[in-house]
């Protein structure tokens, strides 16, 4: 099993409001729609890196996203444990992996957040996604820790 994780993040929000937001994937619709309102006012490489993303889809449990070269993935809600973790599973990816959220608090009024992918990678594979992967975490986190959670 390989692990990648994000360097960890202050989030100035309760550890109970980040969770709200981001154990209901419906949520993300308020994203996306300030992403489109923002996204002219956005640094050039961020925006570019943005509009990779394509056919972004999600309920409450799951989310489906198209992201070119890598192709679809779709990952679903497997464990909440309020509100501490999230833990998601993918249903399609070419790469099979586990992805979770955790969130600790660090007082009444802030918290922290780390990442993590596990994904079984022979070792052909490792040496072709590490860095990407490893990007693609971080950025995610990038993006977790720019939300609003009031």
């Amino acid at each position: 099993m390989t692990t990648f994780e994000s360097s960890i993040r202050q989030i100035p929000f309760p550890q109970q409001n980040v969770y709200d937001k981001l154990s209901d994937l419906n949520n993300l619709q308020k994203l996306k729609e300030r992403y489109a309102m923002m996204k002219d006012s956005m640094p050039e490489e961020a925006r570019k890196q943005a509009e990779k993303i394509q056919d972004l889809e999600f309920d409450q449990d799951s989310l489906s996203v198209n992201v070119p070269p890598v192709g679809s993935i779709k990952l679903r809600v497997v464990n909440r444990e309020e509100p501490k973790c999230i833990k998601f599973e993918t249903e399609q990816s070419p790469i099979p992996f586990n992805f979770w959220i955790q969130i600790l608090p660090v007082t009444s009024t802030t918290c922290k957040m780390k990442l993590t992918i596990k994904a079984e990678l022979n070792i052909f594979i490792k040496q072709m996604v590490k860095k990407p992967l490893q990007e693609g975490i971080e950025k995610i986190a990038d993006v977790l820790q720019m939300i609003q959670y009031n």
